[in-house]
Order: C-alpha cells, then structure tokens, then sequence
C-alpha cells in the first residue's frame, strides 16, 4: 500500500498542474475570440482579392476600346509556370507545444510531401515559420534553408510582406518552380483541417476550379481593362501573395488556440479524474491503517489481559 504522505504529494503536484491547465485554457479562450474575429474579418477580403485575380488571369483576350484589337495576354513573372524540378514548401508550425496534434498533423503532411517530391527525382527546399517546425526539420537533416521567427509575437500585414519577399525571391530567381504552403485551416476549436496549398505557379483557372475555356461562349466573361493589364498585375499578384499568406498565418493561429484549448480542456478534465482516484486511493489507504492500528492496540490490550 503507498504510503499517505506519498499520496498527499501526488494529490497536491496534480491540484496545481490542473490549476495551471485551466488557466491555459481560459488564456487560450480569450485569445481565440480575438483571432476568430481577425479571420472572419480578412476572409471576405482575400475571397474577393482572388476573385479578381484569377478574372484578369483568366481572361485570354481583351478588346481595345479605341480601336477594337484583340491584345495578347500580359505575361508577369510569377505566372510563368516551368516544369517542377525543384519545389519550395513552407511550413507553418506554432513556437510553443501544449496544442495537441497542431504541429503533428502539421509535420506530416510536410514531411510526405517532401520525401514523396524527392521520391519523384524533385529537388526541395524547406522554410519553416515556428520554433517547432525548425526543429523537427533539423533533427532529420531535412534540407532547411530559412526559418522566419519572431512573427508570432507581432503578426500582421508587416509579417506577411516579410515572408512574401522570402519566398518570392527565390521563385522569381527561378531558383524553385513551385511554391507549397501548408498550415492548418480553422474550422472550429476542436478541428483543424491541414491544408497544402500550392502558391505559385499562380492557375488561370477560376476560384471555384471551373477553367473558363470550358464554359459556354454566353458565360464567359469579356474585360476591358483600365489601366492596362500589366498594371492590374503587378499590383494584384503581390497583393493576392501577401493576403494569401496573411490568411494563412491568421488560420493557423486561430487553429493552435482551438488546439490548445482544447487540449487543456481535456487535461483539466484528467487531472480531475486523477485527483478523484488519488482521493479514493488516500482514503483506502488510510482505512487500512486505521484499522491496523486498532487491530495492534486490541490485540496488545488482550495480550495483557492474557
């Protein structure tokens, strides 16, 4: 039988780690409205930032208004597409654990895509964003060229522009043909759905997949473009990248919160259910010695009356 004191410890070291995962909920709760908010007020936007993208890349001709002539396409550096020889994947992880299979389910989607790139004969390249992805890349000699810190602690457009002309740099150099983000979408504090999501080479395809050379000739839609195209891109293009990235990094801050809420929800819970048999387990205990101790004094007192 364990001793009482033993028990008692035991008791005490799960009452204050249960105190501590409950307010880790709780900090986790109030932070999760806030990220919710940002995410519900960005969406809309990048929605409607990728909509008008895939319109002026979608759109094969455009017609002259002056003189009715039927203009080429412009052509911009980011929609070049090339064959994929070397791939870019960025991995966005969280700094801190604590989260569940936030960062698992994370890892493991970008770890098979990079074992399965370089299974195909493809060359890879790995960013990370989060002290968690960095480190897990480092212990398999992955090949990790750039880890992005500190944006966690002040996440914004800012962070964004800053990871954009990382991983823009390179494609534009044509260093890589391919750019994969993968990170987690929130959908509510208990799931999270791991997305990889190919960037670049940007599709002329429309938002909703359907290509527009396959629709009906009275469904298509004819633009004419003012200023021209070639402005439209290059405002567009690194809008689009840097929305497309700020979501990203919104979705998956909103997902480690719900993770970790979640996740100290349930170890609260444990550690409920552990003080209540650690309790039962006291109590047994010190039954069993209280009743040793009777049975010592009234077989001491028969003994002396013996």
């Amino acid at each position: 039988m364990a001793n009482l004191k033993d028990i008692r410890k035991r008791i005490g070291a799960v009452k204050n780690t249960q105190k501590i995962t409950r307010a880790m909920k709780m900090v986790a709760g109030a932070r999760l409205h806030r990220a919710q908010s940002r995410i519900q007020a960005l969406r809309p936007y990048a929605l409607q930032t990728s909509q008008v993208l895939h319109s002026v890349v979608g759109t094969p001709t455009q017609t002259d208004g002056q003189h009715g002539a039927i203009l080429e396409p412009a052509p911009h550096p980011l929609l070049a597409r090339r064959e994929e020889r070397t791939m870019l994947i960025l991995a966005i992880t969280s700094d801190r654990g604590l989260c569940g299979g936030f960062n698992t389910n994370i890892l493991r989607r970008a770890d098979r895509l990079w074992r399965e790139a370089e299974a195909e004969g493809k060359t890879v390249q790995i960013f990370t964003i989060g002290r968690k992805g960095r480190d897990y890349f480092k212990r398999r000699n992955a090949p990790l060229v750039e880890h992005f810190s500190g944006l966690w602690d002040d996440l914004g457009l800012d962070q964004a522009r800053r990871v954009a002309r990382g991983i823009i740099g390179p494609y534009l150099r044509e260093e890589v043909d391919s750019i994969y983000v993968v990170y987690n979408e929130f959908k509510s504090a208990m799931t999270q759905l791991v997305v990889a999501q190919p960037l670049f080479p940007l599709s002329a395809e429309a938002v909703n997949g359907e290509d527009r050379e396959s629709r009906p000739p009275e469904q298509r839609e004819e633009y004419i473009f003012e200023p021209s195209r070639e402005l439209l891109l290059e405002v567009l293009v690194p809008m689009y990248t840097e929305v497309t990235l700020l979501r990203a990094l919104y979705e998956s801050m909103a997902s480690e919160l719900g993770a970790r809420m979640t996740a100290m929800d349930a170890a609260t819970k444990n550690a409920r259910d552990m003080i209540s048999s650690l309790t039962l387990q006291y109590n047994r205990a010190r039954q069993a010695a209280i009743t040793t101790e009777l049975m010592e004094i009234i077989g001491g007192a028969e003994a002396l009356n013996s």
